[in-house]
C-alpha cells in the first residue's frame, strides 16, 4: 500500500509539474505587444522596427520580408547579439502565437522590453510576398491600406 501512495502521489506531482509548464507557455509575454496586421507598416515606422524572422532557414528563404532579420528559434539564444541590442524595438515575425512568445520571452530574459508581434498572419498572406529575382525566393513589400 505505501508503494501505491508513493506512486499516486508522484502522479499528482508530474500532472500539476505539466499543468504549470502548459500555463507558463500559454500565459502571455509581459514585454510583448501585438500589432494589427493591417498597420504593422506604419507601426514598424513610427516605432523604427527591427524586424526578427524566427522561423527556420529554409522557410525564410522560400518567402520573407524585405529587411528582416533571420534568426531561426533554435539559435536566437545564442546569436541574438550579433544582429540586436536590448534597447531595440523588435518586431518578431513567425508562423504561430507559440513561437511569438518563445522568441519574446528569450528576448526579454536578456533585457529586451519593447516587443512586438503581428496580431494575424501576415506571413502566410500570399499577397505580401513578391518574387526575389536574385534568389528565386519571395520577400514582402505589400503594404496594407486597409
Amino acid at each position: 500500500m505505501k508503494g501505491q501512495d508513493n506512486m499516486i502521489t508522484l502522479l499528482y506531482f508530474l500532472t500539476g509539474a505539466v499543468i504549470l509548464w502548459l500555463l507558463r507557455q500559454l500565459w502571455p509575454v509581459r514585454s510583448l505587444s501585438y500589432i494589427n496586421v493591417h498597420h504593422w507598416v506604419q507601426a514598424k515606422e513610427s516605432l523604427n522596427l527591427k524586424m526578427l524572422d524566427v522561423r527556420d532557414a529554409s522557410d525564410y528563404l522560400e518567402g520573407h520580408i524585405s529587411g528582416s532579420i533571420n534568426i531561426s528559434l533554435g539559435r536566437l539564444l545564442y546569436v541574438w547579439q550579433q544582429d540586436l541590442f536590448p534597447d531595440d524595438n523588435v518586431l518578431i515575425l513567425s508562423n504561430n502565437w507559440y513561437q511569438n512568445n518563445k522568441a519574446a520571452r528569450i528576448l526579454r530574459k536578456h533585457g529586451f522590453r519593447s516587443l512586438y508581434a503581428i496580431q494575424g498572419d501576415v506571413l502566410s498572406t500570399q499577397a505580401c510576398f513578391q518574387k526575389t529575382p536574385s534568389k528565386g525566393g519571395r520577400h514582402c513589400e505589400h503594404r496594407f491600406n486597409h
